[in-house]
């Protein structure tokens, strides 16, 4: 069963128990995928392009919790905060930050970057590896890290 045709599944499921925060997300979520797929001049999504809509979503609540607690709208933080458990349970579990270094090592290894100008390079192939099990975010930040020079 694809991601996809699991979230239908559960926006059927949401629909029957009446949950109408549930239904509401994954009904934004399909409509996403649907955006995609057009953009991708595609029928339906597969997996990583699932996964690449929901990671943007998420991005998208974050964004706005952090806007709404700025305008003391925290009863709006709170329904974006909800909707964004609901969007993270369909990710595939966070790779470890061990894990991850030893891909972000062999991917310098392999691209040969010297410095933070290959960055770009060692992201892109750490990301294909990591198949979207890993933040984005998170994974600059350790590159940055591991090739910025140590001040002397």
């Amino acid at each position: 069963m694809t991601l996809e045709e699991k979230i239908l599944n559960d926006f059927k499921a949401a629909m029957k128990a009446k949950d109408q925060l549930k239904v509401s997300t994954l009904s934004f979520l399909r409509a996403q995928f649907n955006y995609a797929a057009l953009d991708k001049k595609k029928n339906a999504l597969d997996d990583a392009d699932c996964v690449v809509a929901i990671r943007k979503l998420i991005k998208q609540h974050q964004d706005s919790i952090e806007q709404f607690k700025a305008g003391s709208r925290q009863d709006l933080a709170d329904k974006e905060a909800k909707e964004l458990e609901i969007l993270k349970a369909y990710l595939p579990a966070e790779m470890s930050p061990d894990e991850l270094k030893k891909i972000i090592n062999e991917a310098i290894a392999s691209t040969g970057a010297a410095g933070v100008r290959d960055m770009g390079k060692v992201i892109k192939e750490v990301m294909a590896k990591t198949g979207g099990s890993a933040d984005g975010k998170m994974v600059s930040e350790m590159v940055k890290l591991r090739l910025t020079p140590a001040s002397a």
